[in-house]
């Protein structure tokens, strides 16, 4: 069930937007095998399935078989959208904001196959580039939790173009747009072993958190502007 509604929501969005995907840094053979952990960053609507279109259909049967997708509660709780979020991955967990029992249960549902998809900002950003609450976005502290629990395999960071011109928070989407998406591939364990060198385990999460904020930074392709017309 789950694989054919994430093989739908790929040829719908395949049939009404067009996918701007490229790679950045280098590039390994067959770089959608012994992907672990799926970091996407400048998160901006709920709309973002719509990036299926641009992927594999392995990596699709990946997520159906072995997906874990952390989401937050109050986006779970909605009657429509939570019901729709059921279908996104094998494992849709609801946590909160708070490195509380919902978290921890995230991390027990990790296994050696698991492929988590995670949103490390954990907010949508407005279009005058701050949360919903005026702050300014960053990375949070959980997906170093995340990368220490799986130790190795391959980190594949999504950086968004922005989505506030196909579906801003409370709008209704648009259609036949292009959107935008820059992959990289980074190694599970170098990767560790390089945000370690700067301090060791007691400055490991916050070297996490401002690299990924410096990634993102440079990274993200620059978001289409909306036409309110």
């Amino acid at each position: 069930m789950v694989f054919s509604t994430l093989l739908t929501l790929k040829y719908v969005s395949k049939l009404f937007y067009r996918h701007d995907f490229g790679w950045v840094g280098d590039v390994p053979p067959e770089p959608w095998k012994h992907i672990r952990l799926v970091a996407f960053l400048n998160h901006t609507s709920l709309f973002e399935p719509v990036f299926l279109g641009g992927v594999p259909n392995s990596f699709v049967w990946r997520l159906a078989a072995h997906g874990v997708v952390p989401a937050a509660d109050k986006t779970t709780g909605r009657p429509l959208v939570g019901m729709i979020f059921k279908f996104v991955a094998h494992h849709v967990v609801a946590i909160t904001r708070e490195r509380d029992h919902t978290w921890f249960e995230l991390l027990n549902k990790i296994d050696p196959h698991s492929m988590v998809i995670i949103l490390p900002e954990g907010r949508m950003k407005r279009e005058n580039g701050l949360d919903l609450h005026g702050n300014p976005m960053s990375v949070r502290g959980g997906i170093a939790d995340i990368l220490l629990a799986m130790k190795q395999g391959r980190m594949l960071i999504a950086y968004s173009g922005g989505l506030h011109h196909v579906q801003f928070p409370g709008g209704f989407p648009r259609i036949f747009k292009t959107v935008r998406l820059r992959l990289e591939i980074v190694d599970i364990a170098a990767y560790i072993d390089e945000m370690m060198r700067n301090g060791g385990a007691d400055q490991f999460k916050k070297n996490v958190m401002r690299d990924l904020d410096r990634r993102r930074d440079f990274y993200c392709p620059e978001e289409p502007l909306r036409k309110t017309a």
